[in-house]
């Protein structure tokens, strides 16, 4: 091989190089704003038995219902750490007002971490990532689901996003409120993770 293609093998491998550690910088960045992100809110999402349209309706019966029974008691909660007390302390409310709306469907409530895709909530956009949630599921919860954040209180006021600015901060919120972009970008960040988890 002549000195001119060992040359140009260098300066590819230099690019290529350079290439990835840019996409490692920026992949670890959006990782630390993910894990901002994700440790300011909690999330509800409530599962449909499958997806008739008749198990759709009565997954947004239930949903109705779960909101209502919450909505009183989580009004006052400022913060993260207070919302999950007082669902924790809940979950037998919960599943009482969720199965008053299922008609006989079994219903199983629990508060955990689950991971979510990237999703847009109006003219928000939630990355990728493993959120602490309140999980309400009607029979196999083999349906479609329907989601939302009950801290800050996003499902109870969808007016005002002002909660939530507070609750991840100014700079944050830019990132998860700008234009068409932020979930464009988002959906990168899942493309990593799922590229890095298949090795």
């Amino acid at each position: 091989m002549s000195e001119h293609t060992q040359s140009r093998f260098r300066a590819w491998e230099t690019a290529l190089l350079c290439a990835l550690c840019l996409t490692l910088l920026c992949a670890v960045w959006a990782q630390g704003r993910t894990e901002t992100i994700d440790s300011a809110l909690v999330r509800l999402h409530v599962l449909a038995v499958n997806d008739s349209q008749a198990e759709q309706e009565i997954k947004l019966r239930v949903r109705d219902a779960v909101l209502a029974y919450l909505t009183p008691r989580l009004e006052d909660a400022e913060s993260k750490a207070e919302t999950k007390e007082i669902l924790a302390d809940s979950l037998g409310g919960i599943r009482r007002a969720a199965a008053s709306a299922a008609e006989g469907r079994p219903v199983t409530v629990t508060l955990t971490r689950e991971s979510y895709p990237t999703r847009t909530y109006g003219a928000l956009s939630l990355p990728v990532g493993e959120y602490d949630s309140l999980r309400v599921i009607l029979g196999e919860g083999a349906g479609h689901n329907w989601w939302c954040v009950v801290f800050p209180p996003l499902c109870m006021s969808l007016e005002s996003t002002e909660e939530l600015e507070e609750a991840v901060g100014e700079k944050t919120f830019e990132i998860l409120s700008s234009d068409g972009t932020t979930a464009y970008r988002f959906r990168l960040l899942e493309l990593w993770g799922k590229i890095v988890s298949s090795f």
